[in-house]
């Protein structure tokens, strides 16, 4: 049982990860959650959420990209972003960084044969603060780094 792709990043060091021990990714009614936005948001307070996810993630990646040495990797028209340094190594000891301060959390993945990180915009709780600590988060991991 389990998934195997490409931009899913599984644990080398061959630890028990938990995507290969469930017949899904998560266990619980993912129905429900939904059910329960469009309930209580209704149609134009739903659409305001992921209107204004959306914008975070441009705003995000405007603000990456003003990074030496980023590159993005996507056009932003959902609350996708997906970029990287200008090496496999920066960007993962960026990312590792990133993720160490709690701060922040966002995945690595692999896009074209090489690393990458993947940030998800989808919490209806993000705000412009929380954009700007990501942003912040990786302009701190990249200081003094040769880029």
């Amino acid at each position: 049982m389990g998934v195997q792709a490409e931009y899913l990043v599984h644990d080398a060091g061959g630890n028990r990860d938990q995507m290969d021990w469930n017949p899904e990714f998560s266990r619980r009614a993912r129905g429900f959650p939904v059910y329960a936005a469009l309930r209580t948001l209704g149609r134009f307070g739903t659409a305001e959420l992921v209107e204004r996810c959306c914008m975070h993630a441009r705003r995000a990646a405007d603000g990456l990209a003003q990074l030496p040495g980023v590159e993005l990797l996507n056009d932003v028209v959902l609350n996708q972003v997906l970029f990287r340094f200008d090496s496999d190594e920066l960007t993962q000891d960026a990312l590792r960084a990133v993720q160490r301060t709690g701060d922040v959390w966002l995945s690595g993945t692999t896009w074209d044969g090489r690393a990458a990180i993947r940030v998800s915009v989808s919490n209806w709780q993000t705000s412009d603060r929380d954009v700007d600590r990501l942003v912040g988060a990786f302009r701190d991991a990249v200081v003094g780094a040769p880029v």
